[in-house]
């Protein structure tokens, strides 16, 4: 067995645009609201045409690793991995729950914005190759691992329908949320919008 294989592991949450356990910075906080007033509000789209595999995931991100097996190797402590990236053991962090976990079956992988939303949200104009790469974006704060039954929960639920447990979780999941939105050009409804400002709102209560 190898320690990590295409991913160094990072700090719980890392992939978040406010890590986990930590207050946002005004600046950040401020740069969040900013995406979100420059975001387009509109009637969610149709579901017509939608399935899962519109968006092709968990695809190869070199070395034998696919994108679950990477996000699971960024956001974990003490990672172990086997033949072709296979997960042995390491420890996770769940920002939406506050839970700990040491067996990766027990977290999921989340999509921030589902791919549902996405595609309600101006993704079903996409190109194949588009969505997939939205669903396997290691880059943005896209991709999160947290609690599978939280996940399983959430499921294509929007903000005005769903937020993480944990209050204190709130401040980074809007702006995790905001940053796909914005760099994908996707639209929210104003029910999303103001769910959205409501959640940032508490970014500046976590700094007091």
């Amino acid at each position: 067995m190898t320690t990590v294989g295409c991913l160094a592991p990072a700090a719980p949450g890392a992939s978040s645009v406010f890590p986990a356990g930590t207050a946002s910075t005004s600046q950040a906080a401020g740069d969040a609201a900013r995406q979100l007033a420059e975001l387009r509000v509109a009637p969610r789209g149709t579901m017509n045409g939608y399935f899962d595999a519109k968006f092709p995931h968990w695809s190869s991100q070199g070395n034998g690793c696919d994108t679950r097996e990477a996000v699971l190797q960024r956001d974990g402590r003490d990672v172990v991995t086997g033949a072709n990236c296979t997960i042995k053991s390491g420890t996770w962090y769940s920002r939406y729950d506050g839970a700990t976990w040491t067996k990766s079956s027990d977290v999921d992988i989340d999509h921030v914005v589902p791919r549902a939303n996405a595609w309600v949200s101006g993704a079903s104009a996409w190109t194949q190759a588009q969505r997939e790469a939205f669903a396997n974006d290691l880059t943005r704060p896209e991709l999160l691992t947290v609690t599978d039954n939280v996940n399983q929960a959430k499921g294509d639920r929007a903000p005005e329908a769903w937020k993480p447990p944990l209050s204190s979780a709130w401040c980074g999941y809007a702006a995790d949320w905001i940053a796909v939105k914005h760099h994908y050009q996707l639209t929210v409804t104003r029910a999303e919008h103001d769910a959205l400002d409501t959640m940032l709102a508490t970014c500046d209560e976590a700094q007091r």
